[in-house]
């Protein structure tokens, strides 16, 4: 997937797959047995990486290719635009590559049509090679198993304009850490500004629920449950925001791009970002660079988001020893933090979030975030359900915006986006 200014998003589809569908290396050849030779050829498909990162994988499958000579990888990349609908296709067709690149929610449907190898059976022997909350990133509710090896990981701090903060006669040193904090700094700066600063420019999102500790879904995987009191009680709190102008009155239709610019330029006191915001703060917002703060992600449930990245083995591989040994050796630790120091992006593996890399500053704001950050992801979570798809997106955004709007009551709004969500779940 390309790697986004700010995190790893992932992009969702319903995927309706036959379960008759062979994979590339020629239909029911395939078996999950990985412990024999490894040869073969496969082949590789990566989420438009190509075009900045060309040397790097071309070394790297060379590399591989070295250590087992009667292996050949062939690497396809595809295009940012239409690769769930890819997916699908080839998972249709019978052509779908031996090791692909996927997030989450586009692993899902293809673990429920037994076309992604469970690596809990064909390759227990490299769990404990990655942190935790990596390999459950692509297991699916409803079923036993994990279904892509963890690749790279991101996730991001808060930053917070300390001026404004000061302004308000909040103490900028201390930004809020929890939500009844935020909640509270957020209805003091929008009085004190007369509603002309709000704290937050965008409404909450699934992953906010989740770390609000809003139970998302049944352990069955067969519905949604963000329609809790938990979750009536947080989008109760958002609708307080709006109301006093705490919430930017544009959030109903923010992006991240236009939340980010609200924040560059005062409109807004608090934003997500990643390394990469801060060398456009120093170049185009000066004076809100001088007066950046950066704190840890609000969470209630001790856990931040992680976005994770994952490469899939086809279980209908011919070559499943090859195939296996490819996708572990791409995501080995070596190989991650190769990747990492080239790219604002984290490795999955336990350990390497101890590397020097992502524990000492050495005074420079890239490097803050990057300490900060990794610190986070050892016990971080990728609070979005893998079953949760850009429809179902789509759909909480628009009860939310209904709620924040007074047209209808949060649990309403909730009951209605879970309705929706359910319905879309039984037709995928």
């Amino acid at each position: 997937m390309p790697i986004s200014r700010r995190a790893l998003t992932a992009v969702a589809v319903a995927l309706v797959l036959p379960l008759s569908a062979c994979g590339s290396g020629g239909g029911d050849g395939g078996t999950s047995d990985a412990s024999g030779k490894v040869e073969g050829d496969i082949t590789f498909q990566t989420w438009n990486l190509r075009a900045n990162f060309k040397d790097y994988f071309e070394d790297l499958i060379a590399a591989f290719e070295e250590k087992y000579p009667d292996t050949h990888v062939t690497w396809i990349d595809q295009p940012a635009e239409g690769y769930a609908d890819k997916i699908s296709a080839d998972a249709g067709g019978g052509t779908l590559p031996d090791v692909v690149n996927v997030s989450p929610d586009l692993v899902a449907p293809l673990a429920r049509a037994g076309l992604a190898l469970d690596l809990d059976k064909a390759a227990a022997r490299y769990r404990k090679e990655y942190l935790p909350g990596a390999w459950a990133g692509h297991q699916v509710p409803g079923t036993t198993g994990t279904y892509a090896f963890p690749w790279y990981l991101n996730t991001g701090p808060l930053f917070y304009n300390k001026a404004l903060f000061e302004k308000a006669g909040l103490d900028p040193e201390k930004p809020p850490r929890t939500y009844d904090e935020l909640f509270a700094d957020a209805l003091e700066m929008a009085e004190k500004s007369g509603g002309e600063v709000a704290t937050l420019a965008n409404v909450p999102t699934i992953e906010d629920f989740g770390r609000y500790g809003v139970p998302l879904m049944n352990e069955q995987g067969t519905a949604f449950t963000f329609n809790d009191p938990k979750g009536v009680e947080l989008l109760t709190k958002y609708k307080q925001l709006y109301d006093a102008k705490a919430l930017d009155p544009q959030a109903l239709t923010a992006t991240g791009e236009s939340a980010g610019k609200k924040f560059l330029t005062g409109a807004v006191a608090m934003n997500p970002g990643s390394a990469l915001d801060l060398g456009n703060f120093k170049k185009n917002a000066p004076g809100l660079y001088r007066n950046i703060g950066i704190t840890d992600q609000i969470t209630s449930t001790g856990h931040v988001n992680m976005y994770v990245m994952g490469l899939m083995v086809n279980s209908r591989t011919r070559h499943t020893p090859a195939a296996v040994a490819f996708a572990h050796f791409v995501t080995d630790a070596r190989n991650q933090m190769v990747f990492a120091k080239r790219v604002a992006i984290f490795p999955s593996t336990a350990g390497s979030l101890d590397d020097p890399y992502f524990t000492k500053e050495d005074g420079t704001d890239e490097t803050r975030v990057r300490v900060a950050a990794a610190k986070s992801l050892k016990n971080a979570v990728n609070y979005t359900p893998v079953l949760f798809s850009e429809q179902m997106k789509t759909a909480l955004r628009n009860e939310v915006a209904k709620a924040l709007q007074g047209k209808k009551s949060p649990k309403e709004a909730l009951d209605n986006a879970v309705t929706a969500a359910d319905r879309l779940l039984r037709q995928s």
